[in-house]
C-alpha cells in the first residue's frame, strides 16, 4: 500500500549537508544511473531525527555526507537485481525502510574536508561493510563508532549489515510511499525472474 506524504528536500532543509546521491550516477552497485533526479527526500519524521544528527555532527567539527534517503520502490527492484542478498538489500515484496522515507544513508567528513574511512567503500556488500568487522582497522572501527553516536543522537538506529546504513527504529510501521521521480525501465532479462 501506498500514500501520500509530503517528503522534506534535504537540500533545501539543510543546506550545510552534503549530498552525494550514489543512485543519481553511476557510482553504485549497478553500475549505471538509477535516480533520473537527483533529489534528496526524506519523510518529515525522519528529517527532524537529521535535524539533532547534522547538529550533533557539527559540534563535532564534522559534516554528514548523504549516500541515499528516500528511494523509488522501481529503484529497490534495480538494487535488489544488483544483489539478491536480503542481508544488504531488502527483497522487493517486503518493501525497504529507504521507500517510506525513514531510512537514510551516510557517512562523515572532517573539518579537513577529508572523508573519515570507514574500512569499506559504501555499497560494497560483503562482511568487511558489517559494522563490528574484525578485517578492518581500529581507526575505521572508530569512525564507525562516531557515525553511530551521531545518528543514535537523532534518533537514528543502525544495522549490523551495513556501517551507512540508519532508519528510525519503528520504520515498518511506515507506509510505503508512492514514486516521486521515475527510475529506468529493468533490464528485458528480469520479465523471467520472480521478484
Amino acid at each position: 500500500m501506498t500514500q501520500e506524504v509530503e517528503l522534506v528536500d534535504l537540500a533545501d532543509a539543510f543546506p550545510q549537508l552534503e549530498i552525494d546521491l550514489k543512485y543519481a550516477s553511476p557510482d553504485n552497485i549497478t553500475g549505471y544511473v538509477i535516480y533520473q533526479q537527483a533529489r534528496c527526500l526524506l519523510h518529515p519524521d525522519a528529517a527532524k531525527a537529521l535535524a539533532r544528527s547534522v547538529e550533533v555532527a557539527r559540534l563535532a567539527g564534522l559534516t554528514l555526507v548523504v549516500y541515499d534517503a528516500w528511494r523509488p520502490q522501481l529503484a529497490q527492484q534495480h538494487l535488489w537485481l544488483a544483489c539478491p542478498d536480503p542481508q544488504y538489500v531488502m527483497a522487493v515484496s517486503l518493501g525497504s525502510h529507504h521507500s517510506r522515507g525513514t531510512a537514510i544513508d551516510v557517512t562523515l567528513r572532517d573539518e579537513a574536508g577529508a572523508l573519515l574511512d570507514m574500512g569499506t567503500d559504501f555499497d560494497e556488500m560483503n562482511a568487511r561493510s558489517h559494522l563490528w568487522s574484525p578485517d578492518i582497522s581500529a581507526a575505521a572501527h572508530r569512525n564507525r563508532l562516531i557515525l553511530n553516536a551521531i545518528m543514535q543522537a537523532g534518533g537514528f538506529v543502525g544495522i549490523s549489515s551495513e556501517w551507512w546504513h540508519f532508519e528510525l527504529p519503528d520504520s515498518v510501521r511506515y507506509p510505503l510511499l508512492s514514486d516521486r521521480f521515475s527510475c529506468p525501465a529493468l533490464p528485458s532479462i528480469t520479465t523471467t525472474r520472480s521478484l
